[in-house]
C-alpha cells in the first residue's frame, strides 16, 4: 500500500484537502491526523472492518479499546445510551479539549471499536484540523495514537510515517502536537467518575467541577495480566523505545551519581547510553546522549518533549536510557504514568 502524505494548515485548514482525507475515511480507509495531544490513526468508528484495519495496522491487541472522536456535542447522543450528570458537567467544562470519557455504548457502535466492551470512549478534540476532518467525514472517527503498538506515541507526522508508512492510506501533516501526551481518560459510566489514564485535564481540575473523582490504581502500578482494559493503555506495555529504560529515584545529587555510575558500567560493556534529564541537570551527566525534557518546574514542557525524546534515542541507536522522575501531582501524574510504562515499571533507588 502506498501512503499519501498531505500538509494541511492548522490556522486555516484547506477545505479541498480536508474533503480528500474525509473521502478516504468514508470509503473505509485509514487516515492519520493531528490532534492537540498526539497524532491519531483514524477510521470509520461505526464500521467494524475499518476498526479491524486500525488494529492490524498498529499491531494492536484486539481487547484494547479505541476512542471515537466527535466534532460537536450533538454527535455524542447517537453513540451512547446515556449521559450522566457528572459527564455533562465535565463536557461543559473541558470539551472540546484533551478529555476522553467512557459511556455506556449504543447499539450502533460495533464491538470492534470497544475491545468487546459494552462501553465506548469518546473525545471532542480542539485541534482545528481534527475538527474539520470529523465534520467533513460525517462520522465518529475511531482514533487511537498513530504509532506501532507499544512504541512512543507520535507527536509529529514524521513519527507516523516512520511507524506506519505502507500500512495506511494517508497521513495528514498538521505540524507538531501541542500537548504531546494522550488525553485524560475518565470513566463516567458508574456512580463516581474514575480516571483510567491521566493527562492534561487533572484530577484537581475535574474535582473543581464535580464532587469526587477517583484514580484507578492501575495508573501507577503494573496491571494484572488478567485485567480487561476499559481504556487504551491500561494493560499493555506502552511508549517504549527499543532501548531499555530505567527510572532512577532519589535526591538530585544521588540520582546524578548513580546514573553516571550505571552509564560507565554500560559503556564498559560496549553499550551506547542515554539520559532523560532536565535543564537543571543536563550538564552533569556523562552518558553518550543526554536529552533535556525541559525545565523541571514547567511540566507542560516535560510532557510535550517526552515521546519525541524517547523516539530520538532509537534514532540515535541508544541501548540503555536512564530517566529522572517527577512529582506525581497535577500534570506530573500523566508524565510518570507514561514513564513507568516506557520503563516496564523498572525503577531503582539512588539513595
Amino acid at each position: 500500500m502506498e501512503t499519501r502524505l498531505i500538509k494541511i494548515s492548522t490556522e486555516n485548514p484547506e477545505s479541498d484537502l480536508v474533503e480528500e482525507a474525509a473521502r478516504v475515511l468514508k470509503e473505509g480507509g485509514l487516515v492519520a491526523f493531528p490532534t492537540e495531544t498526539v497524532y491519531g490513526l483514524g477510521g470509520n468508528g461505526l464500521n467494524s472492518e475499518a476498526c479491524k484495519k486500525i488494529y492490524i495496522a498498529k499491531g494492536r491487541p484486539s481487547d484494547n479499546p479505541l476512542i471515537l472522536h466527535i466534532s460537536q456535542i450533538s454527535e455524542l447522543r447517537p453513540i451512547v445510551r446515556e449521559i450522566p450528570l457528572a459527564a455533562q458537567k465535565l463536557m461543559d467544562a473541558f470539551w472540546p479539549g484533551p478529555l476522553t470519557m467512557i459511556f455506556p455504548k449504543s447499539d450502533i457502535v460495533p464491538m470492534a471499536a470497544t475491545g468487546g466492551l459494552d462501553t465506548v470512549a469518546v473525545r471532542f478534540p480542539s485541534h482545528p484540523v481534527a475538527m474539520a476532518l470529523i465534520r467533513a467525514s460525517g462520522l465518529p472517527i475511531a482514533g487511537p495514537s498513530a504509532n506501532s503498538s507499544g512504541k512512543p506515541s507520535p507527536t509529529r507526522a514524521s513519527h507516523v510515517e516512520f511507524d506506519l508508512s505502507g500500512k495506511i492510506d494517508m497521513i495528514v501533516d498538521g505540524g507538531a502536537a501541542e500537548w504531546g501526551l494522550e488525553s485524560t481518560i475518565v470513566d463516567v459510566s458508574g456512580d463516581v467518575p474514575v480516571i483510567l489514564r491521566p493527562g492534561a485535564i487533572t484530577k484537581e481540575m475535574m474535582e473543581a467541577v464535580v464532587d469526587q473523582v477517583l484514580i484507578d490504581p492501575a495508573i501507577l502500578s503494573k496491571p494484572s495480566v488478567d485485567l480487561r482494559p476499559k481504556a487504551p493503555g491500561m494493560k499493555y506495555t506502552h511508549y517504549s523505545p527499543v532501548a531499555k529504560v530505567t527510572l532512577v529515584r532519589g535526591d538530585g545529587k544521588a540520582v546524578i551519581y548513580k546514573v553516571n555510575e550505571l552509564c560507565a558500567a554500560d559503556k564498559a560493556q560496549g553499550k551506547k547510553t542515554g539520559v532523560l534529564a532536565t535543564e537543571e541537570t543536563k550538564e552533569q551527566y556523562q552518558a553518550d546522549v543526554v536529552l533535556s525534557l525541559g525545565n523541571r518546574e514547567k511540566l507542560e514542557e516535560i510532557g510535550a518533549n517526552l515521546f519525541r525524546h524517547l523516539r530520538k534515542f532509537d534514532f540515535l541507536g541508544v541501548d540503555t536510557v536512564y530517566s529522572e522522575v517527577f512529582s506525581e501531582e497535577g500534570e506530573g501524574l500523566a508524565i510518570m504514568n507514561r514513564l513507568n510504562k516506557a520503563a516496564g515499571y523498572h525503577q531503582i533507588n539512588a539513595n
